[in-house]
């Protein structure tokens, strides 16, 4: 019984990520340094600094991405949302900022659910409205509830675009997110990933939807995962063609542009109550 008992939870643990592709690992190395040559959006920050070096960085064909300057080039931190159903329960209790609700309540309740569970559904925080400057996604081809791959801790998950920041803070990823990432760190509500080391992928185009196949009524997050995982499994196969790596001279990321104005697309319908995500997680000291 032990040893049957040990092999399952291996078997689990090694379920728990995905091997990170070759290409894909090449390609986080590659724009991780230097500046990104063509910037979608500029003037955000991490959450927890003064300097508005992050930019949404369209670097690489048919994706969006988050960079910044900051230590001659990095990706993003990851801190904890915990909005949307169920925002008090389990490790999200001591949440000090949580809202009922996310920007895309109206779309996933198509699907048969309330509104996406940040203990279940492993979604990113990506865009930023009710700010200046502000960030569309879908401006630039994003769909709301697409896959997103995220790499972190040397290993890949995949998780939807599911909630925008009403801030200019990025980094940010609903719990369960961010226990897939990092199971042994203690995150929480009020805990989260510091490092500028987690590259957060937003896809273009409708191939980047689950729709009704991804398992949204499931009771657990690797479930809704691996639902989601021959979609995110297509899509990072097609990274890098025709990509070039991030110049290291003189193009600065934080050169001035016009961010445009959030136009929600057609399919998606603003959220009633407060905006979301107008601060960040980690209160750190």
């Amino acid at each position: 019984m032990h040893v049957i008992s040990t092999l399952v939870l291996a078997s689990a643990s090694l379920a728990s990520s995905y091997e990170l592709p070759a290409k894909l690992e090449q390609l986080y190395k590659e724009h991780k340094t230097g500046n990104c040559k063509n910037v979608l959006g500029s003037g955000f920050n991490n959450g927890d600094s003064s300097a508005d070096n992050v930019v949404y960085c369209g670097d690489i064909e048919g994706a969006i991405f988050l960079h910044s300057t900051a230590n001659g080039g990095s990706y993003a931190d990851m801190d904890v949302d915990c909005d949307g159903a169920d925002n008090t329960a389990g490790a999200c209790s001591n949440d000090p900022s949580g809202q009922g609700v996310t920007a895309f309540q109206s779309e996933v309740s198509k699907y048969g659910i309330s509104d996406l569970n940040a203990n279940i559904h492993p979604y990113v925080v990506f865009g930023n409205q009710d700010s200046s400057p502000k960030f569309a996604p879908n401006k630039f081809g994003m769909e709301p509830l697409s896959v997103m791959a995220v790499v972190c801790n040397g290993q890949l998950h995949y998780g939807i675009w599911g909630d925008t920041n009403g801030g200019t803070s990025t980094g940010e990823a609903a719990i369960s997110m961010a226990e897939l990432c990092f199971p042994n760190a203690g995150i929480t509500g009020n805990n989260g990933h510091t490092p500028r080391d987690v590259l957060y992928i937003g896809f273009k185009g409708k191939e980047a939807l689950p729709g009704a196949d991804a398992d949204w009524k499931a009771q657990e997050t690797h479930a809704f995962e691996e639902s989601i995982r021959a979609i995110g499994d297509k899509l990072v196969a097609k990274l890098g063609a025709g990509s070039s790596p991030a110049p290291t001279g003189s193009v600065s990321s934080s050169t001035p542009i016009a961010s445009p104005t959030w136009t929600p697309s057609s399919s998606w319908s603003a959220p009633s109550g407060p905006p979301t995500r107008y601060w960040r997680r980690n209160m750190r000291a």
